[in-house]
């Protein structure tokens, strides 16, 4: 099955990845954000299929720079179901791959704790499981 992307909707991608790491490293700021940026980050940069040619691509037109989590949370999380649903109706294998992609991130993240992660990652992480899978 071929998938088509817009720029926009290449745009909405890469807000839902990237912005589901910022919102991690945001919930974590009792740890090591920075860390946590990085882990989630080198997991989206190995990507791979569409979602990881998407990913690779120079990311204009992608704004994480709101004024506080929530503000960050009202765009990511709405991202993240669009781009599903949006992959979901044009080829459900790489919808897959595009929910396992942001998993794997966020899990990294996870990934940089020793024992169980805070209360505020854990339910960082329950939003964007969500929100993946309302689509």
């Amino acid at each position: 099955m071929s998938v088509t992307l817009s720029r926009q909707d290449k745009i909405t991608l890469r807000t839902a990845a990237w912005g589901s790491v910022s919102l991690m490293a945001a919930a974590d700021a009792a740890g090591r954000p920075h860390r946590a940026a990085t882990h989630g980050s080198i997991a989206l940069a190995s990507a791979t299929g569409l979602v990881g040619h998407v990913l690779a691509e120079w990311p204009k037109g992608v704004n994480l720079r709101g004024k506080s989590v929530a503000e960050l949370a009202d765009v990511v999380l709405p991202a993240l179901t669009a781009t599903r649903s949006l992959l979901n109706r044009q080829d459900p294998v790489e919808a897959d791959n595009f929910r396992r992609t942001v998993l794997v991130a966020v899990e990294a993240v996870v990934s940089t704790h020793k024992g169980e992660p805070s209360p505020a990652l854990a339910e960082m992480v329950r939003k964007i499981t969500a929100a993946l899978d309302a689509a």
